[in-house]
């Protein structure tokens, strides 16, 4: 398999030495994970699917693994010192065939606190993964910037203001400015961990629509305490419980008839 290369001519991924198996459709297949941090085992014979341009809600109570699993699958755990054993494919691929730095442009990632680079400008902020994979060509990086910020449904309010800080924006454009910056290096799947958790209703239904409309471009896994998000966003969703997956359907069904006793404790707020 040749290495796959973005529209910005950017090479995605190296060489791969093992070979693709079959993934039926989905994006990314993990089988028996198993998640450490030190002792600490986080996440314990995870095996879940993820479609590909769908978007999956992984949902359950805090300390549960949902943001542990959120991680491995563009290796991020690596950064806080953890380890994992088991599979996760990528295009049928292992992603240890990924340089981690290339896996992660090709699985973006948005955190739960908008984190926009506080010295430079709602532009910079942007540019700043195309700069750093080398793309020089200013027309270019000016026309990504503006797609990107208009697939992130945020040029219309910036447009006129892309030299300000990109600190200076509400927190609700904050976060849209990172998916913006996430996206700009064409990214095939997003990653987004409680992304409106900390905005305002109005801000998070934004969010909400831009996540319904990024799903014809992008595999989307969102982890969310929100039922009502995860109701709303998803055509996927799975209960994760003390490092488990629990159950995962489709979310009309999920949320109507779960198969799971605890799946349906949960939903209908019996704890958590």
């Amino acid at each position: 398999m040749a290495n796959i290369k973005s529209d910005l001519g950017l090479s995605l991924q190296k060489p791969p030495t093992g070979d693709v198996a079959p993934t039926d459709g989905m994006k990314i297949v993990t089988r028996n994970i198993n998640a450490y941090f030190g002792k600490t085992q986080a996440l314990r014979n995870v095996s879940l699917s993820i479609p590909e341009k769908h978007v999956t809600a992984i949902i359950g109570p805090s300390g549960c693994g949902k943001s542990t699993y959120l991680r491995c699958l563009n290796r991020m755990h690596e950064v806080a010192h953890g380890t994992m054993t088991g599979e996760i494919l990528l295009d049928g691929l292992s992603i240890l065939e990924y340089d981690p730095v290339l896996l992660r442009r090709r699985v973006g990632m948005v955190f739960q606190k908008a984190n926009p680079f506080p010295t430079m400008s709602v532009f910079d902020n942007v540019a700043a993964g195309l700069h750093l994979n080398g793309v020089r060509n200013k027309g270019l990086v000016a026309e990504k910037v503006e797609k990107s910020l208009r697939a992130a449904a945020l040029w219309d309010e910036v447009k006129d203001s892309l030299g300000k800080s990109g600190i200076s924006l509400s927190g609700g454009q904050q976060q849209r400015l990172c998916i913006a910056r996430a996206i700009a290096v064409d990214p095939e799947v997003l990653l987004m961990d409680e992304p409106a958790s900390a905005l305002d209703p109005l801000a998070t239904a934004k969010i909400e629509e831009l996540i319904y409309a990024l799903k014809a471009e992008y595999t989307i896994a969102i982890v969310t305490h929100n039922m009502q998000q995860a109701a709303r966003v998803s055509d996927y969703t799975a209960f994760f419980y003390l490092g488990e997956l629990i159950e995962v359907d489709e979310t009309k069904k999920m949320f109507t008839t779960p198969e799971k006793k605890q799946t349906e404790d949960y939903i209908t707020g019996r704890f958590g």
